[in-house]
């Protein structure tokens, strides 16, 4: 508990009912199958409020079944709006107590995906395998497709062919407000695609993701937030490379500036994309894309030292992982922009931003000023489309006026 809940008073006031001496073993799994910080604690409360309830209303671990869970999903849509994670974090507990002999294997079978999740999870699939979408990209769409079924048939049934234009108009705004215009135009994205996914398969008979609203926004109206250079060494010397997070911190670092690596990107690299003899990374991008970059001497010298060095002993073929026990693979994104936060921090350096995205765009940033084309810049950053990487002609006025069409019929 204590890497997810710092406070004694926090991690004490979860402790309650019948499920509190299975908590820990709930927490291990949570954190051997590598959840962030975030997702963890929604999980651990879920499971808190759970045992609470089963607390109010008497019921012992061994007497649990799936109506008890029903029940309590209930329950709580009352109170606040069902979280995505909720029937996965029950599912999880309830396969805790049947792993401790506290309920038969028939409660934990019987808990099967909800009609919700069950459409939830086609369109996941649909996401993978027809549209190929990346790993973080499907998680971003599943979350707000998950609130969106939750919120418009929160009493189990699923009936796509009943949703009219005024439910996703609403649902939207309502969800709008509480975003920042990036989050609320990913959130209209995924709806808009889950919609026509519905019409795609046929559950619906009209293209009902046309209702969605759209972002009003500037095209480009934002200058990448790059660090200068002599930012960017600070933070790099200022990595202690004896120890093991130093090696770790320091290669993924390397991977963000000196290639511009995407966090997700990052998170993906397995030993089999290292070509040591050709000096070669395989990388895993956006849309299922696979590109294959040179690999500087630096960035290789750095993977070498901390693959001989730090990276712990293992059969599993992520590259990186955790330093400090439970010792698991880094298959969050979060992770890398941790490091990148608690880095600048380590440097002395507050900058707006504490991503890693800051350091991709500090590259090219750096390349343009160097003379690089738009054209090679993209290329390096493995853009999908010119309009991607148009957006750093703002950054140095000089390429912007090569990229200016003279005027028809000559100047004026």
């Amino acid at each position: 508990m204590d890497q997810f809940f710092s406070k004694f008073q926090t991690r004490e006031s979860l402790r309650q009912g019948p499920l509190d001496i299975f908590l820990d073993e709930f927490v291990d799994q949570l954190s051997r199958e590598g959840y962030g910080i975030a997702a963890a604690r929604r999980q651990i409360r879920t499971i808190a409020d759970f045992s609470a309830w089963l607390k109010k209303n008497r019921v012992f671990a061994q007497q649990i079944t799936p109506v008890h869970v029903e029940k309590f999903l209930k329950y709580m849509v009352r109170k606040r709006p069902l979280r995505s994670t909720d029937p996965s974090a029950l599912k999880r507990m309830m396969a805790v107590l049947h792993q401790q002999g506290v309920i038969s294997n028939e409660v934990v079978v019987r808990l099967q995906p909800t009609p919700a999740e069950q459409l939830r999870d086609e369109f996941v699939s649909y996401l993978f395998k027809e549209r190929g979408l990346a790993k973080s990209s499907v998680l971003i769409y599943q979350t707000f497709v998950a609130l969106f079924l939750n919120d418009r048939f929160a009493n189990g049934d699923v009936l796509p062919s009943a949703l009219i234009a005024a439910d996703i108009v609403s649902f939207v705004r309502r969800q709008a407000l509480r975003l920042q215009p990036k989050r609320a135009k990913l959130m209209m994205t995924a709806i808009r695609s889950f919609l026509r996914f519905l019409y795609y398969r046929g559950f619906v008979s009209v293209d009902l993701g046309v209702a969605v609203p759209k972002v009003i926004s500037w095209s480009m109206a934002e200058i990448p937030r790059a660090m200068p250079v002599a930012q960017v060494a600070l933070v790099l010397a200022t990595c202690n490379r004896q120890i093991a997070r130093g090696r770790r911190d320091y290669a993924i670092l390397l991977l963000l500036s000196r290639l511009g690596l995407r966090a997700g990107e990052v998170v993906s690299l397995t030993l089999d994309d290292i070509d040591w003899n050709a000096s070669s990374i395989k990388i895993h991008g956006k849309g299922s894309q696979i590109s294959k970059l040179p690999l500087p001497t630096d960035v290789g010298e750095a993977l070498a030292d901390y693959l001989r060095n730090a990276r712990p002993q293992t059969t599993r073929r992520e590259v990186f992982f955790t330093v400090k026990a439970p010792i698991v693979a880094l298959t969050k994104q979060e992770s890398v922009g941790h490091v990148v936060a608690r880095s600048l921090a380590r440097a002395g350096i507050d900058t707006p931003r504490k991503g890693a995205h800051q350091l991709r765009h500090t590259l090219a940033t750096e390349m343009l000023r160097q003379g690089a084309s738009l054209e090679e810049i993209g290329e390096i950053l493995r853009h999908q489309s010119p309009q991607s990487t148009m957006i750093y002609a703002k950054v140095d006025s000089a390429s912007l006026r090569q990229l200016a069409l003279s005027w028809p019929g000559g100047a004026l």
